[in-house]
């Protein structure tokens, strides 16, 4: 039995600096982590107590994590409610910690955002063109053909006057 608990405390020494190793590429969340160390065999106490601790010592923490995923995709590579709350889910964010961070985005905010870096870029195209690219754009990026089409007359006042249709 003594064997046993040696082996236990060598695996969990194991998992626990294998964890921090892959913590220190990027943030995880409990899920990725529950992932990592179960795909690299370590028992389901072992990934449990390893977890826990990673948790204890602020190492991982779901809210802290998701809060951070968002303003960085907000900031660089923006896009609608919808899919962030899908990626969130993927994940493995909970529902209730999604909800609460979501409420202080807005979809036509997102989306002015994302499209604002290639109003440059198109702004040699004639009206038709610029718009079907923008609809693609912000269509791929998961927002509503309503957000789509508040968005395109915001930018239509400031961008398509004088621009043949």
């Amino acid at each position: 039995m003594e064997k046993n608990i040696e082996t236990m405390d060598t695996a969990m020494k194991k998992a626990f600096g294998m964890a921090l190793g892959y913590l220190s590429r990027r943030n995880r969340t409990v899920f990725e982590m529950n992932n990592y160390l179960s795909k690299k065999g370590f028992s389901l106490e072992i990934v449990d107590a390893v977890v826990q601790r990673l948790e204890d010592e602020k190492y991982l923490d779901d809210r802290m994590f998701a809060k951070n995923y968002l303003e960085n995709r907000k900031r660089n590579k923006p896009k609608s409610i919808f899919a962030f709350r899908y990626e969130l889910k993927n994940k493995g964010i909970t529902s209730t910690i999604i909800d609460s961070l979501l409420d202080d985005y807005d979809d036509l905010e997102l989306a002015v955002l994302a499209i604002t870096p290639k109003i440059r870029l198109w702004q040699h195209l004639d009206r038709e063109l610029f718009k079907k690219k923008m609809f693609g754009h912000l269509k791929y990026r998961g927002f509503s053909f309503s957000v789509i089409q508040s968005v395109w007359q915001q930018i239509c006042a400031n961008v398509c006057i004088g621009r043949p249709k």
